[in-house]
């Protein structure tokens, strides 16, 4: 476990937390690991009832570390990103995501895979995959329209705009605007009633809302190997390049 993914129980809530701050909580692929390990251990155990995710300072998450991607992309199903993508995806029991601050990428689409999700009212969300000439990854293809119905799917994937805490809201991404100083404190109440329900019972109404996990999983798979070809794109690497230059990427010759 990476120490830049605290762990915390209170009862029979695990609390994982992006602690990264210094860098807006992105999200490196030692992270990626240390996320996949702690969630397939609390899956497994019992005492473990329920789940949080937030993360440190004033960020939830700027999504994945461009250096470190850069430097280690996910070259296959093994890749740390894909097990936490498993992991999140097929955990049996309640997530509960708080958001504590501003939610890039991964950390809006993950979001798609978490049970109740709480955000401060200053959270912006993006999903700016296109906007460095990426493609939608975590199933979000296919399961952001469930949450914000198609149109507004095409809307947010296809312009990759950020949006505000009252628009995610007002789609369901989220399920209340909570005060900074409240938010953990309400995803833990949250938390401590999901573990006085019967567990079983618990597992199989997931379950059931979830829906065809295989489904899902084949979803992700296919956005990760049209992710992958984007990867070796010459319009990846002029998206690259631009941001770290911190100029505005251009993309008038390519077809």
């Amino acid at each position: 476990m990476t120490d830049l993914i605290q762990t915390e129980r209170d009862g029979a809530t695990l609390t994982l937390r992006f602690n990264r701050a210094d860098k807006k909580n992105a999200i490196t692929a030692a992270m990626y690991a240390g996320l996949a390990q702690a969630l397939k251990n609390a899956d497994s155990d019992a005492s473990v009832r329920a789940v949080i995710i937030t993360g440190s300072g004033d960020a939830f998450t700027a999504g994945n570390d461009l250096k470190d991607f850069a430097e280690n992309p996910p070259k296959g199903a093994d890749a740390p990103v894909f097990q936490f993508m498993d992991a999140l995806a097929s955990f049996r029991k309640p997530v509960i995501a708080a958001v504590n601050g501003v939610a890039v990428g991964i950390g809006t689409t993950l979001l798609l895979h978490c049970d109740l999700a709480y955000a401060v009212p200053t959270a912006k969300f993006a999903l700016p995959f296109v906007n460095l000439a990426l493609v939608p990854e975590f199933g979000s293809s296919l399961l952001l329209e469930r949450f914000v119905g198609l149109r507004k799917a095409q809307e947010l994937l296809m312009t990759g705009e950020t949006f505000t805490a009252e628009t995610a809201l007002s789609l369901g991404l989220v399920g209340a605007l909570v005060p900074a100083e409240e938010l953990l404190a309400t995803a833990k109440a949250k938390a401590a009633l999901l573990a006085t329900k019967p567990p079983s019972a618990l597992r199989q109404t997931k379950a059931l809302i979830r829906g065809d996990l295989a489904e899902v999983k084949a979803r992700i798979g296919t956005e990760a190997k049209v992710f992958g070809e984007r990867l070796q794109s010459a319009e990846l690497q002029e998206a690259v390049s631009a941001f770290f230059a911190k100029r505005a990427p251009d993309f008038s010759r390519f077809e």
